[in-house]
Order: structure tokens, then sequence, then C-alpha cells
């Protein structure tokens, strides 16, 4: 999406505080978007969270800013209203690493497994899937399912693997992987660690298992957020997006957080290449002109919204509690 040069001098800020009003739009941020945009967010979360939200708001318009897949459940979630990513160009790796068709012809192999399928996949996936689930509900889900039962695990072998490990449950494993996760290095943690002998680990279940095993807590971005809350010292050093780091410190000025480091230590590998695509000069043009805006045919979103149901219905007690509420004042 090419930014228009005309944007010079505004400030948008400003003006994306007027549009928001005038377009009774509701302004959702992941954990991972840029700090400046976090700051203006009407609420701040996980991407299923944040869909609850936009399930429940009364705004006629959702601005996502996360990536597409995120906004593409919001738009099955609520159909009716408008929603708009401020860059369609903002991916996911995990999302490609699993083309529907191939997907499709994979379940069609294994006919007596069933799909339990990570969030971070297309709307089409989605519809091809049983249940979804997210990375603070998969364990709970997991339980409620016939031990006899088989499963099918996509796309992220990682979190899967890590599942496998902790429940015993064997699983088929798609093979994806985060390229954010999948960046950071043993040797280098190792190192930090090193440096910091009494900081503990706080890791996403996406990282490779030579990361979680040095992990003292595993656990969604939520998780990762609650842990930090509670260790008894100052330091944590944390293996996810490093973006998370923001809320951190917003909410705990008296710590300190250290980003895991990537495969040199020193590179931004680590950085989510597809939330950074999302600027402030995209999302004001997209509260002005409403575009680029998600569009999901009727069928294929209802298919798609069985499988995030069967989610919400096994897993009560973990969904819409990962935000972090309203932090825009006024």
């Amino acid at each position: 999406m090419t930014i228009q040069t005309n944007l010079t001098g505004l400030d948008l800020r400003a003006e994306i505080d007027r549009l928001r009003k005038e377009r009774n739009a509701v302004i959702l941020a992941h954990y991972y978007q840029k700090p400046e945009i976090q700051d203006l967010a009407d609420f701040v979360g996980d991407s299923l969270d944040l869909s609850r939200k936009a399930q429940a708001t009364d705004a006629d318009v959702i601005a996502f800013c996360g990536v597409r897949f995120m906004a593409d459940t919001a738009k099955i979630l609520s159909p009716d209203k408008i929603v708009v990513l401020p860059d369609m160009a903002a991916g996911c790796s995990l999302e490609d690493s699993c083309p529907p068709e191939q997907f499709a012809e994979f379940r069609a192999q294994h006919p007596d497994h069933i799909a339990l399928t990570y969030i971070n996949c297309s709307t089409e996936v989605k519809a091809l899937s049983d249940i979804i689930v997210t990375s603070s509900s998969a364990e709970q889900i997991l339980a409620q399912i016939d031990p006899a039962q088989k499963i099918i695990f996509g796309p992220d072998r990682n979190l899967g693997g890590y599942l496998a490990r902790k429940t015993g449950r064997e699983m088929l494993l798609w093979p994806g992987v985060c390229i954010v996760h999948e960046a950071f290095s043993e040797t280098e943690l190792l190192k930090l660690r090193a440096q910091h002998p009494d900081a503990p680990i706080a890791a996403h279940p996406e990282c490779p298992a030579v990361i979680l095993d040095h992990a003292d807590y595993v656990g969604s971005t939520r998780g990762i957020l609650e842990f930090a809350q509670r260790i008894p010292g100052d330091t944590l050093i944390v293996a996810t997006e490093p973006h998370i780091i923001h809320q951190m410190e917003k909410a705990m000025p008296g710590k300190t957080f250290i980003g895991a480091p990537g495969a040199d230590g020193n590179c931004n590998c680590n950085i989510c290449p597809y939330m950074a695509l999302n600027t402030m000069e995209k999302l004001y043009l997209a509260l002005r002109d409403l575009t680029p805006r998600i569009e999901i045919e009727e069928g294929l979103r209802l298919q798609a919204k069985k499988s995030l149901d069967a989610m919400l219905d096994l897993a009560r007690g973990t969904v819409g509690q990962g935000d972090l509420g309203p932090v825009r004042a006024g």
C-alpha cells in the first residue's frame, strides 16, 4: 500500500482520533504492534481477545492493527461490521506455511483424525478444521478430547510439539513455523542468561524446543505478561516478539525486561516483519478511506465460524481475558 505524500504536516494522532469519532470506529492493536499504535488503541491484546472485543463492540468500523488472519477472524465473528486492516500485505508465516489445498489433501489422507488448528491460519484452513485453538486455550481444549481420538495439529509444529510433550498426547504435526520465534538462538540465549543468572526466562510456545527447554515459564502473550507481574526479582528475559515489552514497561516501570536475541545476538530478526507493516499513516488512511477492507464470502465465513465456535464452547475459561482493557484516556 503506497502512502500518499500529502500527509506531511498532519497531526496523525489528532486526525486518527477525529476519524475514530466520525466513523464510530474502534481501534484494536495486537501486543506485537509498534508502541505508538498500542498507545492510541482502544484495546490491546491477543488475536482472539481482540476479536471478542470486536464482536462485543457497538462500533460500526473495526480498525484491526495486527495481521490478516486476525482481521479475518474479527470479520468471521462480526460480519455486519466494516473491518479494515491498515496494510493488506500484513500476513503471517504460519498462515503461509499451510496452503488450504495442501491441508485439505493432508486431511483426506487421514480421515480418522480431527483437525485441531492454531488460530494463526487462513479463513480457508479454519473452514477445513474441526476446532481452532489459541496458545492460551490449546491445552484446556486438548484435555476435553477423547484420548482415543486421533488428531492433526497445525500449522505450528513447535506449539504442537510443546503440547505433545506436556500432555503425552500423540498428534500428527503440520510442519509450519513462525519465522519470528524460530529466529531465537539457544547459544545467544545462554550467553544472556550467563549475564543475568538470576533472571527467569519467559517464552512463547511458538519457540523451538531448544528455547523452551531453558524457559522458566512457557505461555501465551497474556500469560507472559501475567508471569512478568509475578516474578520475585526485577529482571525478566522475554523470548517472544519484543514489542510486547512496551506493555510490560508501562505496567511495571520498576522492572527490567530484556528481549531474547536472534541468531547473531544483534539482528532484528525477532521483530515480526508483517506486524511492522502497519503504521500510523496507514491507519489514518484506512480510517479515512475505509480500505483495505476485509471481505469474506458468506458460505466460507459460516464454515470457518464453526471451528471458532467449537473453540469458544470448549475454552470458556481462557478466551477473552488476554487484553489489557481500555488503554486510551477519554
